[in-house]
C-alpha cells in the first residue's frame, strides 16, 4: 500500500485578482489598437521613404530647428515646473492659509481647459498691448510671438503633472523627519537637499518626464502664443500640420517618426535615471 505524501495531491491556487487572463487579454487588445497599430502604421509609412528620402527631410534645416525648439522649450519648461512644482506641492501639503482649497484646484485647471483657450488667453496677457505685455514691452522683453512664449504656455500645461505627482509622497514624509534632522545639527538646506529631496527623487522625476512628454507633443496652447514663424517659432508639430496641409504626406510621417524616436529615447533615459535614484536610496522598490 502506497503510503500518503502531502504533495501527492496538488490544486491550483486561485489567482489574486479574479478573471486576470481575460483581463490581460482585453488590455493587451486594447493596447494593439490604440498604440502599437498606429505606431507600426507610421514606422511601414517612413520604411517606404527609403534611407536617402528619409534623412534628407530629417537634415531639413526647418525641419532640424523645429525639432530643436519643440524639444528645448519642452525642457526649459520641464525643468521649471519641477523647481516651482515643488515649491507649490510643498505649500500646498505643510502650511494652512485663506483660499488653500482655491488653489489647490487652480492647480488642475489646465487639465479641463481646452488648449486652444490657454493659447488664446495667454497671448491676449503677453502681447504687446496685453495686460501683462505692456509692462514687459518698455523693458525691452518680448513674450508673445517668440519661444519665450512657448516655454510659458508650456509651463502652464505641465505645472500640474509636476504638482500631482509629489504632492502625494510629501503627504507622507512626516514631519518628525524634520525635526528629527534639526536636532542633529542640520540646518534647513541640508534638511531639504540631503533629507527631503532624496526621497522626492523618484517622483520629482517621474513629473519632469510627464511634463516634457507633454510638451513635446503640445500643439493648441503654443500655435497662438509662438507666432509660427519658420526658423524662429515653429514647433514641430506645427510643422507636421502644415506638411499634412501641402499634402506631403511623406513628410509629416518623416517628421512624425523622428519625434517619436527622440521622444522615446529621452523618456528611456529619464526612466532609467529614476530606477537608479530608486535603487540608490530605497525608495519606491
Amino acid at each position: 500500500m502506497k503510503a500518503y505524501s502531502p504533495t501527492r495531491w496538488r490544486f491550483k491556487r486561485p489567482s489574486v485578482i479574479p478573471g486576470f487572463g481575460m483581463a490581460l487579454g482585453l488590455t493587451l487588445t486594447w493596447l494593439t489598437l490604440l498604440i502599437l497599430i498606429p505606431l507600426s502604421g507610421l514606422a511601414a509609412r517612413s520604411s517606404a521613404l527609403g534611407w536617402e528620402k528619409f534623412w534628407s527631410i530629417a537634415f531639413d534645416q526647418r525641419t532640424l530647428n523645429a525639432l530643436r525648439i519643440s524639444f528645448g522649450t519642452a525642457f526649459i519648461a520641464a525643468i521649471v515646473n519641477a523647481v516651482f512644482g515643488i515649491i507649490l506641492a510643498w505649500v500646498l501639503v505643510r502650511y494652512r492659509f485663506p483660499g488653500k482649497r482655491i488653489i489647490d484646484a487652480m492647480v488642475d485647471l489646465p487639465f479641463a481647459l481646452p488648449t486652444a483657450v490657454a493659447g488664446i488667453a495667454l497671448a491676449t496677457l503677453y502681447a504687446p498691448n496685453g495686460w501683462i505685455g505692456q509692462f514687459l514691452t518698455p523693458l525691452g522683453i518680448k513674450i508673445a510671438f517668440t519661444p519665450a512664449g512657448i516655454v510659458v504656455a508650456l509651463i502652464f500645461v505641465g505645472l500640474p503633472f509636476v504638482v500631482r505627482t509629489v504632492q502625494p509622497i510629501m503627504e507622507e514624509i512626516d514631519k518628525e523627519v524634520e525635526e528629527a534632522a534639526a536636532t542633529l545639527g542640520a540646518n534647513r538646506l541640508q534638511t531639504i537637499f540631503r533629507v527631503l529631496l532624496p526621497g522626492l527623487a523618484p517622483a520629482v522625476l517621474t513629473g519632469f518626464a510627464l511634463a516634457f512628454a507633454r510638451g513635446v507633443g503640445e500643439y493648441g496652447s503654443v500655435i497662438f502664443i509662438a507666432g509660427n514663424l519658420p526658423f524662429k517659432s515653429e514647433i514641430a508639430p506645427l510643422l507636421i500640420v502644415i506638411k499634412l496641409e501641402e499634402y506631403n504626406y511623406a513628410a509629416a510621417t518623416a517628421i512624425a517618426a523622428i519625434m517619436l524616436i527622440l521622444s522615446f529615447t529621452m523618456l528611456l533615459v529619464i526612466n532609467l535615471i529614476q530606477s537608479w535614484s530608486r535603487r540608490r536610496y530605497g525608495y519606491g522598490a
